[in-house]
C-alpha cells in the first residue's frame, strides 16, 4: 500500500511540474520589432588647407669630397734636408709656402757647369765671328764666280750656323738647370690641408714618389643623388643663376642637433648612380673648415662622411599644401563635405618630406578628415568632434626649409 501510495503522490507532482512549466511559456512576453536600426555617423577629425606658392625642400644623402685634392710629388732626386712645421697630417699651409727642401748642392754645381758651357759657346761665336771676316775678304778678292752652294762654304756659314746651334743648346741646359735648382724647394700650390706626408728629414726620394696629400681650403663638395623626376625642381649655376639652389647639409652622426652648413647647387654630373640609378649632383660648400669670421662656431666637413642635404627647390605656384599623411592610397585624398566623406583624386605635383603639394582636386576651403577610418565609403555619415577646430595649416618659413 505505500508503494502504491508513493507512485500516485510522484506522478501527481509531476503532473503539476509540467502545468506550470507550460503556463510559464505561454505567457512570456514577446519582442516587437519596431523599426530600422538607426545609423551612427562617425566621430572625426579634420583639419584646413594651405594654398599659394611654396619653396619645398627635396632631402638626399651624399658623401664629402674635397674640390681639389693632389699627390704632393718631387720632380727631381735628392735627400730631403728640411721639412716645414705645418707639413703634417692635419696641419694648414698658405700657398706658396715652403714644405720642404731637397739638397741643393748637385743641382748647383749641374747649374754652374752649364753656365760654363754657354760663355764657351758665346766664346767660340766670337772667334767664328772674326773667321767670318777673313773669309768675306778673301772672297771679295776672289775675282771669280761661284755657285751658291760653295760660296756658303767659303764664307763659312755651316760653321757659323753651327756655333749658333750651340748657343741655342747652352742656353737650354742653363734654363733646366736653373729649373731643376728651382725644383729642390717644394712649396703649396695653393692654399691647402695636409691629410697625409710620406717623407721625413733624410729621405731619399725621387721624381714621381708619395710625399704627401694636400687638399684645397676654399670649398669642398658633397656628391649627393636626388631622384630624376626632381631635377627640374632645382637650380644650377648658369648665366642666369650666380649661384645654385640653396643647400643645407646635416651631419647626425657627428655634429649638435639643430647644426647645419649651407652649401649651394654646384653641377649635375652627368651620369646616374650605376647602384640606385639616381641622378648625382655636386653641392659646393665654402670656407669647409669655419676658419672665416662670418662661420665661426660653425662644424668643420670631415672628407669622407656621411651626410643629409636639404636643398631648397624653386618655387611651386598655385598649389595647395597638405601633411603627406593626409595623403590616402592611390593620391586620394578625404574631405568632409555636407556632413559626408567624399573621396577626392588628387593630382600632386610635388611631393617632399613633409608635405605633398596638391595642384588640382582639392579646394582652399575643403575640410580634410585626418582620422583613420575602418569604413572608407563615399557618403559615410561623419561628425566632427567639437575639439577639432579647421583651420589652414602654418605657412611655411621664409625660406623654405621645413
Amino acid at each position: 500500500m505505500n508503494l502504491k501510495r508513493t507512485i500516485i503522490i510522484s506522478f501527481f507532482i509531476l503532473l503539476a511540474g509540467a502545468a506550470v512549466t507550460t503556463l510559464i511559456f505561454v505567457t512570456e512576453p514577446k519582442a516587437i520589432r519596431e523599426g530600422a536600426t538607426r545609423e551612427a555617423a562617425m566621430l572625426v577629425e579634420v583639419t584646413g588647407i594651405s594654398s599659394g606658392s611654396f619653396h619645398p625642400s627635396i632631402v638626399a644623402t651624399g658623401t664629402v669630397e674635397p674640390s681639389q685634392d693632389i699627390i704632393l710629388s718631387p720632380k727631381v732626386s735628392g735627400e730631403i734636408i728640411r721639412l716645414s712645421p705645418a707639413f703634417t697630417p692635419g696641419g694648414f699651409v698658405k700657398k706658396g709656402q715652403i714644405l720642404l727642401q731637397i739638397e741643393k748642392a748637385d743641382y748647383e754645381n749641374i747649374l754652374q757647369m752649364r753656365k760654363s758651357d754657354l760663355h764657351q759657346a758665346m766664346a767660340d761665336l766670337e772667334l767664328e765671328m772674326g773667321r767670318q771676316e777673313i773669309a768675306q775678304m778673301d772672297y771679295q778678292l776672289l775675282d771669280e764666280s761661284i755657285s751658291l752652294e760653295n760660296e756658303a762654304l767659303v764664307l763659312r756659314e755651316p760653321q757659323l750656323n753651327a756655333v749658333k746651334s750651340r748657343i741655342e743648346a747652352a742656353k737650354a741646359a742653363v734654363s733646366q738647370a736653373e729649373l731643376n735648382l728651382e725644383r729642390t724647394t717644394i712649396i703649396a700650390p695653393f692654399d691647402a690641408h695636409v691629410l697625409d706626408r710620406n717623407a721625413n728629414v733624410g729621405s731619399q726620394v725621387s721624381p714621381g714618389n708619395n710625399i704627401g696629400r694636400l687638399v684645397g681650403m676654399d670649398d669642398y663638395w658633397v656628391i649627393a643623388t636626388v631622384p630624376l623626376a626632381k631635377l627640374r625642381w632645382l637650380s644650377f649655376p648658369d648665366a642666369s643663376h650666380a649661384r645654385g639652389s640653396e643647400v643645407r647639409i646635416r651631419n647626425q652622426a657627428g655634429w649638435k642637433d639643430g647644426e647645419y652648413r649651407t652649401g649651394y647647387l654646384y653641377k649635375l654630373v652627368g651620369a646616374l648612380d650605376d647602384q640606385t640609378r639616381l641622378a648625382r649632383i655636386l653641392v659646393t660648400v665654402p670656407d669647409p673648415f669655419a676658419l672665416q669670421s662670418e662661420n665661426r662656431g660653425l662644424p668643420a666637413l670631415i672628407i669622407g662622411a656621411f651626410v643629409e642635404t636639404d636643398i631648397l627647390s624653386d618655387e611651386i605656384t598655385d598649389v595647395i599644401r597638405l601633411n603627406r599623411d593626409y595623403v590616402r592610397k592611390d593620391e586620394t585624398v578625404w574631405v568632409l563635405e555636407d556632413g559626408k566623406l567624399q573621396i577626392r583624386d588628387v593630382e600632386i605635383a610635388f611631393a617632399d618630406a613633409q608635405y605633398a603639394y596638391i595642384a588640382g582636386g582639392l579646394e582652399k576651403d575643403d575640410q580634410v578628415v585626418i582620422t583613420n577610418l575602418s569604413t572608407v565609403v563615399n557618403g559615410v555619415r561623419l561628425r566632427v568632434k567639437e575639439d577639432s577646430l579647421p583651420g589652414q595649416q602654418s605657412m611655411p618659413d621664409p625660406v623654405g626649409y621645413n
